[in-house]
C-alpha cells in the first residue's frame, strides 16, 4: 500500500468519526428538545388524559364540599371540609342516618348537607320533645344535638301532623335540631333521589378533625 493510499483511508476514516459525532449530537439536540419542550405532541395527550379523568372522578366518583353554617353540629362544624362519595348512589339506595349533600328542590347552585331520617313509603312524626316516630315506632338516635328542643321547631310536623314520603323521597333533618332548615319546612322539604349528589364519607379539613363520618 503507498503513502498516498494510506492518507486517503486515514482521511475517509476521520471522516467517517465526524460523521458519526455530529449524529450523535443532533439526536442528543433532539431527545433534549423533546424532554424540554412543554408543547409536544405526548405533553398534549398526557395533558387531556388527566383532564378527563379529573372530570370522571367529580362527576361520577366523588368530589369536595364544604360546610355553611351550624345546622349539623355537632357531628359537622361550619368551615369542615368534606370528601363526598357519589358512586355509593350510583350503583346502590341512601340507607337511614346516612349523611348526604343534595340540591334543595334541584337548585344546582345551593347545597345542603342534612342527616336522612325518613326513607321512601315511611310516615315520620316528632312530639313536642323532638322526638321522632317512623310508621309509629321511636327511632332510636345519638348523633343530635342535646339541648332543649324548642316546640317552634316542629316546623311542619306541628298539632300532630305527619308526612307521607313518595317512592323517591327522603326526609331529612340536621343534628343541631333548632337551627337547622330541612324537612320540617316546604323549603327544602322532603328530597328527591335524583337531587342527592352524594354520601358524606370523610372530613379532610381541619387536619385535627381528619376522618370517617358516621
Amino acid at each position: 500500500m503507498t503513502e498516498e493510499e494510506k492518507k486517503r483511508r486515514a482521511t475517509r476514516r476521520a471522516e467517517a468519526r465526524a460523521e458519526k459525532k455530529a449524529e450523535k449530537k443532533t439526536e442528543k439536540e433532539a431527545l433534549n428538545n423533546r424532554a424540554t419542550h412543554p408543547f409536544t405532541a405526548f405533553n398534549v395527550v398526557n395533558g387531556i388524559v388527566f383532564i378527563l379523568i379529573c372530570f370522571l372522578i367529580i362527576k361520577f366518583v366523588g368530589c369536595r364540599s364544604r360546610v355553611d353554617g351550624s345546622s349539623m353540629n355537632p357531628t359537622l362544624a361550619d368551615g369542615d371540609n368534606l370528601w363526598v362519595d357519589k358512586l355509593s348512589y350510583t350503583f346502590g339506595k341512601p340507607k337511614r342516618f346516612d349523611v348526604i349533600i343534595f340540591n334543595p328542590n334541584g337548585n344546582e347552585k345551593i347545597t345542603y348537607v342534612k342527616r336522612i331520617i325518613g326513607l321512601p313509603g315511611e310516615t315520620v312524626t316528632m312530639d313536642i320533645e323532638g322526638k321522632i316516630y317512623i310508621n309509629g315506632q321511636l327511632l332510636n338516635e345519638n348523633y343530635a344535638l342535646e339541648e332543649p328542643f324548642l316546640v317552634q321547631s316542629l316546623g311542619i310536623l306541628s298539632g300532630d301532623n305527619e308526612i307521607v314520603l313518595g317512592e323517591d323521597e327522603y326526609f331529612v333533618l340536621g343534628d343541631n335540631r333548632n337551627n337547622s332548615k330541612d324537612s320540617r319546612s316546604s323549603d327544602p322539604g322532603n328530597v328527591k333521589k335524583e337531587y342527592i349528589i352524594g354520601k358524606v364519607v370523610l372530613r379532610i379539613y381541619p387536619f385535627s378533625k381528619f376522618g370517617f363520618i358516621d
